[in-house]
């Protein structure tokens, strides 16, 4: 039978056990509320008693030892309630779901037997390019991660060796793209950046779709001048851009993007591929274009010839996909009637340049004159922005531990030198021209007229860029019997060279890596990767319509064919 439990000031005691340790007066075992905790509440008896009287191993109040002893609980007594174990930590790796689509992708094109004229390696790093693309959609991982994948498996299956995996590291354009996020940082923090865009506000920010205009008809100016797409769109425009979305309101990560930076970074990169384009120089790889129409034909396409072809359907491109993107893609603030003035006030308050921003501005003109000067002087692109970084650097602008913290920067350079490498290697194993080949000959034997044929020639020239993370490899590897097969089937060959060279351009807004100013917008993290490429599909084709309906118009009137 249990014992009975007597409750005191003290503590709980058994009584059986209370009395087996001491004989005390029954008056000391009444019960005493628990709130007394003074010493009139303690009973005269325990007041007077020595402290040696009472049991060893009893707590002391008071002064004097406590009837706190362990007692066995009662059967009646309930059951201790135990402790929640601990939620579980969240799991921190891949997403399991899109690592298995891109990983599935991969072994299944690896277990296909490759066709008659292609080599089994060109076939592995195929199945292992298209499953890294397919990780870089559904993003398991940070795209560095999914690309840095992708490589550790072609080397392990010896597909290729370590220095060709890594070789794009040493190519200047990813460079270029990660020095124009450094130069971004400095433009921002000196504040020049904020300066500029209260300036373009004060001018043009009544309405959203007017400053989207002057941005992209301030880079179609630029951009004969600065042969470099990655130096305009990442050395001026994206710092430009990105101080025109803060000081709007427009941030990334708080769910305000859609309010401006969204439409802005997508119009921007949209109609970089427009101006690149349109003029000779506006892009590194269009001199390329042209060497190759004259190796191949034999005719001569001047900067003139390139501007004057390209004029009419180009600016209605930038007319057209600003206003389209601004209808499909829509900004949630569309006009500010008072943006002007409170721009102007908000440059009073900021007061006259600071030192840091004479050194930003000093730097970035120096940095733009070599861009446009730079051939003259045997400077180029990535060299002229190493040493405008470099003042920077020196003189405390920015620091290198603010450039090591610029993680977009150091994460888009490693997946597009990547994918840079893989493409580049299909090429060298021959997979492209396997293509181009068996292309040419399938439209050939089509028997159809020269304009259909060209019409099937150009959709499958310009969608196979979706392989390509750069124009100028794009270009290098397909342009030359493109042009033969169209020249062959009777196209006007500088009809043909034109149009494929406009093209080589205009494909590059298809993808997040297609060309240099891709992954300088992107990398601004404004626009899901799923909407990017969906609206960039929606873009190209309507550049494709309006190049060869309204341009092929022209081109006829010019007596281009």
């Amino acid at each position: 039978m249990a014992s009975s439990v007597v409750v005191c000031n003290y503590g709980l005691h058994s009584l059986p056990s209370l009395r087996r340790r001491r004989s005390f007066p029954r008056s000391l075992l009444s019960h005493t509320p628990a709130s007394c905790s003074r010493s009139d509440c303690i009973p005269p008896s325990l007041r007077s008693a020595s402290p040696r009287s009472f049991p060893s191993g009893l707590t002391s109040v008071h002064g004097r030892r406590s009837l706190l002893v362990p007692v066995r609980a009662s059967a009646s007594a309930p059951a201790a309630v135990p402790a929640p174990s601990p939620a579980p930590a969240p799991w921190q790796g891949a997403a399991l779901k899109p690592l298995a689509a891109s990983i599935a992708t991969g072994v299944i094109l690896w277990l296909v037997p490759s066709p008659a004229g292609v080599s089994r390696n060109a076939w592995q790093l195929l199945a292992i390019f298209l499953a890294t693309i397919v990780g870089i959609i559904t993003q398991p991982l940070p795209l560095g991660a999914v690309a840095l994948m992708g490589l550790g498996a072609s080397v392990l299956t010896k597909t290729l060796p370590f220095a060709a995996a890594f070789s794009a590291f040493g190519d200047p354009i990813p460079w270029l793209i990660a020095l124009a996020f450094f130069f971004a940082r400095g433009f921002i923090k000196t504040g020049l950046g904020n300066r500029v865009a209260y300036q373009f506000v004060s001018l043009f920010g009544s309405s959203t779709l007017g400053l989207g205009y002057s941005l992209v008809f301030s880079e179609a100016l630029l951009a004969p001048a600065i042969p470099s797409v990655s130096a305009r769109a990442g050395g001026i425009f994206l710092p430009l851009v990105k101080s025109l979305c803060q000081a709007c309101g427009s941030n990334v990560g708080d769910g305000t993007e859609n309010r401006l930076g969204s439409w802005l970074m997508l119009t921007c990169f949209q109609t970089s591929v427009i101006s690149s384009s349109m003029f000779l120089t506006a892009m590194a790889a269009n001199p390329l274009s042209a060497n190759l129409t004259y190796n191949t034909i034999k005719q001569t396409i001047g900067w003139t010839d390139w501007a004057v072809a390209a004029i009419v359907p180009g600016l209605i491109s930038l007319i057209v996909v600003p206003l389209l993107l601004y209808v499909i893609y829509p900004p949630t603030v569309k006009s500010s009637p008072d943006a002007p003035k409170l721009a102007r006030e908000k440059l009073e308050k900021m007061g006259p340049m600071t030192k840091n921003e004479i050194i930003m501005a000093g730097t970035l003109l120096l940095t733009v004159g070599l861009w446009i000067f730079g051939g003259a002087l045997n400077v180029d692109a990535v060299t002229a922005a190493i040493l405008g970084l470099s003042v920077l650097l020196v003189t405390g602008v920015v620091t290198w531990k603010e450039c090591l913290a610029e993680s977009v920067a150091w994460d888009t350079l490693t997946w597009f030198a990547a994918l840079i490498a893989m493409a580049g290697y299909l090429n060298k194993y021959g997979l492209i021209s396997w293509f181009s080949q068996t292309v040419v000959k399938f439209v050939g034997g089509l028997g159809l007229s020269w304009q259909l044929s060209f019409g099937i020639l150009v959709l499958l020239y310009f969608y196979s860029h979706y392989f390509f993370a750069s124009g100028a490899a794009h270009i290098g590897a397909m342009f030359t019997a493109f042009l033969s097969v169209a020249s062959a089937l009777g196209t006007p060959p500088l009809f043909g060279a034109m149009v494929l060279s406009f093209l080589s351009n205009l494909m590059g807004g298809l993808t997040h890596y297609g060309i240099g100013s891709a992954p300088v917008f992107y990398g601004a993290n404004y626009v899901p990767l799923s909407q990017w490429w969906g609206y960039g599909f929606l873009v190209s084709v309507v550049n494709i319509i309006i190049w060869l309906g309204v341009g092929g118009f022209w081109w006829k009137t010019i007596g281009l064919w």
